[in-house]
């Protein structure tokens, strides 16, 4: 779709002349997704579908205990800190933002009285500037109210480089200000093409300033409420033991008529993915499991046990190979995998072009993902229309020798390629979880045809994700040469997540691990792309943009693209919640209930 055409479209929708259901529709027939085509419309001065809901409870409480399984459990509970999806979710019982993206694609408001939009006066004509105004007589759950103090504190917080912020790319380029006790503005240094970033989603959980002001900065991993959280959700903090349990207990004063229905809720870490699936599915012990990296063949047997059913919607989630940058086995000034070093084989974009050709990603979709993963060749794979065409996914064993033959790198006497006293000899690592460990076996054994020796390291997934800096074995310090795992955007544009491979955003000592960049890649085009991108408000342009930012890592083999992942989570049959591709599992966990 062009640019003329795609504004046509908008101003017909402003005229009343198409219907804002039509739009949407049309946009989403072109690759754009709902989400996306709600933000043009509210640029253009689109109000915001209303959500409707079908939440049936008529009193706040009186549903029991809610019980749903991560096993990754959380590590901790302070959502500035949350380096992966089990820490945001376990934040997210007791902390909220002011908006999340619903099931439709809708942004709503939860600390938000309303979502802003031209025709309210939220947003400004040129891009610039976003004014929220907040809920009023919402209080924390030690009793002191929610106000726009807050909300700048987190702001303060966030962008003090020496909190070292997982969040910190939500914030950047910004500045927040107190409008009134209950409003606040944000203005951008240049126009934002998509607003709904800060203070929104799971970047945008919003901590209490009374709490964390005496432990901003280098005092940030003092505070007590980062392990006993003060939230504003449905649910007050009762207990939780690192990397096994997070429970929460019903909060009487919520901001919500009627919610939360259950009493408490229990969120278990820990086990596997099969066990996970087992409870819901065919036990019915547990109400909601997430992540379901489980063989296809294996779901289906487990729904046959008639519990619960397994929930696919999609989302932007790859299953990938890093290919690291630097030298994990040389220490310089206390680190490993500086980016004072260069890998010394790695660094051969042959031997990088070999690895790709090494990965049958059509057998891993085939023989273990199933409906639960397809096969790609990109690292971005939805929003639709940033998708590259561009990118190949090939499988040719042969075409590899011969690159790395090309390349000077020969066979040893133990069979093992080798040049200039260097072998390709790889650690490879990732979590423990069955589908991945077949994914390690299917590449080690075509790594090994072509003379590469892969050795395969398994972490434990509470280890591997935990967000504790001093341990080594987590997937941000990358002390290996190749790794695997799923990431991918919490939100229906790329721009944060893009953010994995800029320069300024390399994972280091000095940010504490916290960073986005874990590859170490570096590249001064991709950097002034991305900055051009975040500054162009015209969707067509910015959209091959992001192709081109997908384009340059997966070209240069950065990373190895195998699979991309819906989101896949188990769930009773009587449990009726709500899911979501571009926010947390518990995004409306206040609307959660259960059929007698």
């Amino acid at each position: 779709m062009q640019e003329k055409e795609l504004q046509g479209l908008i101003d017909r929708v402003v005229d009343g002349k198409l219907s804002r259901r039509s739009f949407v529709r049309r946009m989403v027939a072109v690759g754009l997704t709902a989400p996306m085509a709600t933000q043009l419309l509210a640029l253009s001065g689109v109000a915001m579908a209303q959500t409707v809901g079908d939440y049936k409870p008529t009193k706040r409480g009186g549903g029991g205990a809610l019980k749903v399984l991560w096993w990754q459990g959380a590590t901790l509970l302070n959502p500035h800190f949350a380096t992966g999806t089990k820490d945001q979710d376990g934040c997210r019982i007791f902390y909220e933002p002011l908006g999340s993206w619903d099931a439709d694609g809708n942004l709503v408001p939860i600390l938000a009285a309303e979502v802003p939009t031209r025709e309210n006066g939220g947003l400004s004509a040129d891009g610039k500037s976003v004014t929220w105004k907040l809920k009023q007589n919402v209080k924390w759950h030690d009793g002191k109210p929610f106000t726009a103090d807050d909300v700048v504190f987190n702001y303060q917080y966030v962008t003090d480089p020496a909190t070292a912020a997982i969040t910190a790319g939500s914030y950047k380029d910004m500045k927040v200000e107190k409008v009134d006790t209950h409003t606040v503005k944000i203005t951008f240094v240049n126009p934002k093409p998509f607003w709904a970033d800060p203070f929104v989603g799971v970047n945008g959980m919003i901590i209490p300033k009374h709490l964390f002001e005496n432990f901003s900065g280098a005092k940030s991993r003092e505070a007590p409420t980062n392990l006993k959280p003060v939230g504003t959700g449905p649910y007050k903090f009762k207990d939780f033991k690192p990397g096994d349990l997070v429970a929460g207990e019903i909060n009487m004063d919520y901001h919500m008529a009627n919610r939360p229905h259950f009493d408490s809720i229990e969120m278990k870490g820990g086990g596997d993915a099969v066990s996970a699936a087992r409870a819901v599915l065919q036990t019915g012990e547990y109400d909601w499991a997430w992540n379901m990296q489980v063989e296809d063949e294996v779901l289906v047997r487990l729904e046959a046990g008639g519990k619960g059913k397994v929930r696919i919607y999609p989302g932007g989630s790859v299953e990938h190979i890093q290919l690291n940058s630097t030298d994990p086995y040389t220490e310089v000034d206390g680190e490993r995998s500086s980016i004072k070093t260069k890998h010394p084989s790695l660094s051969d974009k042959a031997v990088r072009d070999a690895l790709a050709l090494l990965v049958d990603r059509d057998s891993i979709e085939k023989h273990i993902y199933g409906r639960t993963g397809i096969a790609t060749s990109n690292y971005l794979n939805n929003p639709a229309r940033f998708a590259s065409k561009n990118t190949v996914k090939e499988f040719n064993i042969d075409k590899a020798i011969a690159l790395l033959d090309a390349a000077g790198w020969k066979p040893g006497p133990d069979g093992i390629r080798q040049k200039d006293g260097k072998k390709l000899k790889y650690l490879y690592q990732t979590s423990i979880n069955q589908p991945r460990q077949k994914t390690q076996a299917i590449v080690k054994q075509a790594c090994q045809k072509a003379g590469i020796d892969i050795e395969i390291k398994s972490v434990v997934a509470s280890v591997y994700f935990s967000s504790d800096e001093a341990n080594p074995d987590t997937y941000p310090h990358f002390y290996a040469d190749l790794q695997m795992y799923t990431t991918g955007p919490s939100q229906p544009d790329p721009g944060v997540w893009m953010q994995s491979f800029l320069s300024s955003e390399v994972c280091a000592k000095a940010n504490r691990w916290q960073s986005r960049n874990i590859t170490r890649w570096r590249n001064k085009e991709y950097d002034d792309i991305y900055a051009e991108a975040e500054t162009e408000l015209n969707p067509v342009k910015r959209a091959a943009m992001y192709i081109q930012l997908n384009d340059l890592p997966v070209k240069d083999r950065a990373v190895i693209p195998i699979v991309y992942r819906p989101q896949v989570r188990a769930g009773s049959l009587k449990l009726h919640a709500s899911a979501s591709g571009w926010d947390s599992d518990f995004f409306e966990l206040h609307n959660w209930y259960k059929d007698a």
